[in-house]
């Protein structure tokens, strides 16, 4: 019998994605009512847009289509990581904020980084 695919809940890259994420929306919550439509509203569709693309992957039935929705969630990092830059730049975040969710975002990074290694190493 073939052994089942682990839950992408299970993941710890889906994990450490999810959390990035509940930590981009507590951040934005204080942000400037002018930009709900404008940074806030992009910075969430980021943070959302990596766990769901990993879930969306996990979801395919071959290593090639998974591996292309792991690096829409990677490119969503580093677009998430460019506004949390311009965030602090207009001084919507502190420098304790900004450090905080950079760190969980480079430990997300690290670990797709490594979960796209190994699904590359399936289409091999």
């Amino acid at each position: 019998m073939e052994q089942e695919k682990k839950a992408y809940i299970d993941l710890e890259v889906w994990k450490e994605a999810r959390a990035l994420t509940n930590q981009v929306y507590v951040a934005t919550k204080s942000f400037p009512k002018e930009e709900v439509f404008g940074l806030v509203s992009q910075m969430r569709r980021s943070a959302v847009s990596v766990p769901s693309n990993i879930a969306e992957g996990c979801g395919r039935n071959y290593p090639k289509d998974s591996i292309q929705f792991f690096f829409i969630a990677r490119g969503s990092i580093y677009e998430l990581e460019t506004q949390l830059y311009i965030s602090f730049d207009q001084h919507y975040i502190d420098e304790v904020t900004l450090k905080s969710i950079l760190q969980k975002l480079e430990t997300t990074r690290k670990l797709l980084n490594g979960f796209i290694k190994y699904y590359q190493q399936l289409v091999k």
